[in-house]
């Protein structure tokens, strides 16, 4: 029987809803009761954060991988993303990913089977729910701004696997906050040349070429198809800003 988690609540069969939290905060506000609702739900965002920054503060060094939620267990990208892991772990970082299958459960899982800190920051959605196995510190998230908060705020660095819209937000969500300086220094790295090769042509040929972006904000994302390689840059350019 397909389960849903709202927050504590556990639901089952014809009670799971088909809308999601943030949906609901998002959509119609030409209808009257979200002025009643909405000031109620500024609470449940701020227990969010608070629950957050409580469960994470002293997790320390900390890098962020994103990935498809859609690789399936034994594809390059899904035994990259185990390698990376691993490999984080071992160089004494904790793995943070956005909890789910794919490409982030085999994070999760490299980091978990290296006896390191696994975090799973899980999102409440009709489709997806809850968080993979293989995390051991997990927190599922009702809105995805304060979920995105906590990928940046305790992560010195960001590594990404091959994804979809998900993993291309928070790539150029991260971007955006370097390239502006809201956030200092932050490593971002790409694993697979040929899947991320159109896109950085694309941003050096079109958006650097046409004045959209600097010559050198390409420079603050590199690309390589060896994990370990990907992890050396990481640990590099963490260590060296710290």
């Amino acid at each position: 029987m397909k389960e849903y988690r709202k927050g504590p609540v556990l639901l089952r069969g014809r009670n799971v809803p088909t809308t999601s939290t943030s949906e609901r905060l998002l959509d119609g506000q030409h209808r009257p009761d979200w002025l009643h609702d909405d000031p109620w739900r500024v609470l449940r965002i701020q227990s969010e954060f608070v629950e957050g920054f409580g469960a994470l503060a002293e997790l320390g060094p900390a890098i962020t991988v994103f990935g498809s939620a859609r690789s399936a267990p034994g594809s390059w990208e899904y035994e990259a993303g185990v390698e990376v892991g691993r490999r984080l772990v071992e160089e004494g970082y904790a793995v943070i990913t956005g909890g789910g299958p794919g490409c982030m459960e085999a994070a999760n899982k490299g980091a978990s089977e290296a006896g390191g800190t696994s975090v799973g920051l899980g999102i409440e959605l009709p489709f997806e729910q809850g968080v993979n196995e293989h995390v051991n510190l997990g927190i599922n998230f009702r809105y995805f701004f304060a979920r995105k908060t906590m990928f940046v705020k305790y992560a010195q660095g960001f590594i990404a696997l091959p994804g979809g819209y998900g993993t291309l937000d928070e790539l150029f969500e991260c971007l955006t906050l370097v390239q502006t300086r809201t956030v200092r220094r932050f490593p971002i790295v790409l694993v697979g040349t040929s899947y991320w090769g159109g896109l950085l042509d694309w941003m050096r040929d079109t958006l650097a070429a046409d004045g959209k972006i600097s010559p050198t904000d390409l420079e603050l994302v590199s690309v390589t198809d060896d994990p370990d390689e990907a992890v050396a840059r990481m640990v590099a350019l963490t260590r060296e800003d710290g």
